[in-house]
């Protein structure tokens, strides 16, 4: 999938476009050092934790896009970080659950 195919499945807002190439897994998790144990460019991480360490450790993990569910807002600094490593932040209005239905059911595929 696209970063736009999936704006538009989750009447998201793009708020910072980074790199961009085919996004074929998903991975939802508020917990940080569940993300460190990632390591797959194609993937997309969707979380409720909206806060500069969250890019900090996409960052470090080599995750480039990043949704940011239940209607969290992106700050200054982290839309700094987020261009400084030309990533992805994306937000929508949806649970994390309806979130990942939604990405799941239009063939997204869970890392694990």
């Amino acid at each position: 999938m696209t970063i736009d195919q999936i704006n538009e499945l989750l009447d998201g807002r793009v708020v910072n476009r980074g790199r961009e190439h085919e996004i074929e897994f998903g991975f939802a998790s508020d917990l940080m050092s569940d993300v460190l144990a990632l390591c797959d460019e194609k993937v997309v991480l969707i979380t409720g934790l909206a806060n500069v360490q969250t890019i900090r450790t996409a960052e470090m993990s080599g995750i480039d896009h990043i949704i940011f569910v239940r209607n969290k807002k992106i700050n200054e600094q982290m839309l700094k970080v987020g261009e400084e490593n030309q990533m992805t932040l994306m937000e929508t209005s949806g649970s994390m659950f309806k979130t990942c239905a939604k990405l799941y059911n239009a063939g997204l595929k869970p890392c694990f």
